[in-house]
Parts: C-alpha cells; structure tokens; sequence
C-alpha cells in the first residue's frame, strides 16, 4: 500500500478538526416526545456528525439502502436548519401516524444553501402494549422537494387532505415567553375565569401612521393582556405590543400626587391635589381596553368601598399609548366624586 504524502495527511487532520469544531458547536437535541421534536433531533444529529444516532430515528423503512449511503449523503452537507408545523394525526391498527410540515435549508461546505419543504410521517406504536425492547415515535419517511422560498416562507400549512391547521402565531409564542421570563413567580397560576396563567387576550390595532401616504396601507400592533394577580377587590395585568419593531413591554406613565387634606386628616376633605411628576407602572389595575375610545384605561380603588381611587386614561395614537387623562377621587367619604387632575383628552 502507498502511503499518504506528508501534506495529504495534514489536509486530512485539518478537515477532521473542523469538522469535530462544527459538530460541538451544534446543539445536542434527543427527544422523541413528539413528531415535531423527533425531526428536530434528527437534524441535531446530522449537524453534529452523529449519523448513526440519525438513522435510529426512523424505523424499518430506512431512507437509504444502507448505513453507508446514509453517510455520503451528507458528506458535503456544514449545517442544516429546520422550521416544523402543527402535525396532524390519525389512528391505525394499534399505531398513530403523524404527518408533519418540514422546511429545511442545508448549506453546504462551500456556502451554497438550498431550501427543501415537504411532509415527514411518523409513527407511534401504542406504548402500553408494548414488549421489551420499546420501539419509540419513530420516522416512517419524508418527502422533502427543492423550493425557491425563503426557509420560513417554504414551510407547508398543512400535510394531506385534510383541514389546514392553524398557523403558528410566533407573536403569541414571544409575548407569552416575555410574561413568563419576568412573572412566573410573580403573577397567579389561574386566572379568575379559571384559564391557566400567562394565557392573554389578544387583539389586534390598526391605524394610519402620522407620516404615511394616504395610499399605504394600515399598519398593525398585536395587544396582549396578561393577568397577573387578584387581591381583596384590584386585579393586576401585564401589557405587551407586537409591531414592525419586535415585542416589547408596556410601561405606563402615573402621575405622582401631592394631596393636601383639611386639618391633615385623610379622612377630611380635600383641600388640593398637585402633579409634583410622573413615574411608570409595568402593572394596571382594573384595566381593559375600550374598543369604542380606543384606550387602555384602569381604576385603582384604594379601599374596597370604592369611594377612594384613581383611574387613567391611556389613548391609541400613531401606534403607541400615551397617557391623555388622570382622575383622582382622593376622599374617603363615602361617595364617588373624582376630580381631573390631568386632561389632554378634551378639547379646549
């Protein structure tokens, strides 16, 4: 046998090492709790070089005729990404089959990318009838075909005859997300209704921006109302928007009062009540948003009698809210009387 020229073994170890480089900077992903988590971990495996972990996730029908034509399949494959839809599902002769929308864009050693979409059908053998060794979810095929679509653009609605499910609301997904990073410990589990916590009212803003063209269209902010926690007689919630600028949280502006009593007595009547500045809330309590003023507005009761509270104004322009109108009713005195401390609603 020839041996290999010094250079030749040098290129070899180089392109060995990068690919172990590559391999480890991919994630490790095996989890086969469900169809979609199945491909994502087939995809883990590829990226990793770990192709005979790839090939056990599918079943006896094998996408290659054998181990080896597996593996030189990728061989100029760096990195693939993958996007998945909903998957639908059907029963059959003791098994479920999952049917799957897949896009996958797979670059290649020398920086080409090509796109492919397509539908990916899996099985599950009903488990609890089961005999050692388990068989888990596995791959039964997947027909992917080149496409000209970007790779989340490429990803089909559906996979077979039936209904399309509903598409994936990554809005919904971040805003849910944002609440859970920053309220999990704070806020209740269950909202009043019953529905499980960080679950929001959504609705969706259309306006006219300031600057645009009587001909462009309408641009759109998706609001998302969290609850967040009940005491004695407040409710607390969370807002967050979703625009052209990404998902953000909304801070609310409050005024901060100087309420002066007769004889000092807060139970007396009110002498004045001063702005002396402002400060912002992540929380409103009492809040909802008024379709027909188009505002988020809220109520604060500072007792249960209601008789003591303030409540805030916060108008839809141009795409942002902005605090318009402050009305304090600062007496405990058994009546409902508010005053306007601020007013930027009414026309002059």
């Amino acid at each position: 046998m020839k041996s290999l020229p010094a250079a030749a073994i040098a290129s070899l170890v180089v392109v060995a090492a990068l690919s172990q480089a590559a391999a480890a900077e991919a994630p490790y992903v095996d989890d086969r709790s469900d169809a979609a988590s199945v491909i994502r971990s087939l995809y883990s495996a590829i990226n990793r070089h770990e192709y005979a972990r790839a090939w056990d996730y599918y079943g006896e029908a094998k996408p290659a005729k054998d181990f080896d034509a597996f593996v030189k399949g990728y061989e100029d494959t760096e990195k693939v990404e993958v996007e998945t839809g909903q998957a639908s599902e059907e029963g059959a002769a003791g098994s479920v089959y999952f049917s799957l929308p897949v896009a996958i864009r797979a670059t290649a050693r020398d920086g080409s990318a090509k796109v492919f979409a397509g539908c990916y059908t899996l099985r599950q053998v009903n488990a609890q009838v089961q005999e050692p060794p388990f068989n888990p979810i596995h791959i039964e095929k997947g027909e992917l075909k080149p496409s000209s679509a970007d790779l989340a653009d490429a990803l089909p609605e559906s996979c077979g005859d039936g209904p399309a499910p509903p598409r994936r609301d990554a809005a919904l997904e971040q805003a849910k997300a944002a609440f859970a990073a920053t309220y999990a410990s704070r806020c209740d589990a269950q909202a009043p209704d019953g529905a499980p916590g960080g679950t929001p009212e959504t609705r969706t803003l259309r306006y006219h921006a300031a600057d645009a063209a009587e001909n462009e269209p309408e641009r759109e902010v998706r609001l998302f109302r969290f609850f967040c926690a009940m005491s004695a007689y407040n409710e607390t919630a969370a807002y967050y928007v979703h625009d052209d600028e990404g998902m953000r949280q909304l801070q609310f502006a409050v005024p901060e009062l100087d309420i002066h009593y007769e004889n000092g007595d807060s139970q007396g009547k009110v002498e004045a009540i001063s702005i002396i500045g402002f400060q912002t809330t992540d929380l409103l309590v009492n809040s909802g948003y008024d379709e027909a003023a188009h505002s988020i507005v809220t109520h604060d009761k500072w007792r249960g009698a209601g008789d003591a509270s303030s409540s805030g104004i916060y108008l839809f322009r141009n795409g942002k809210f902005s605090l318009v109108q402050y009305d304090v009713d600062a007496s405990y005195d058994g009546e409902v009387n508010p005053q306007t401390v601020l007013d930027y609603n009414t026309p002059p």
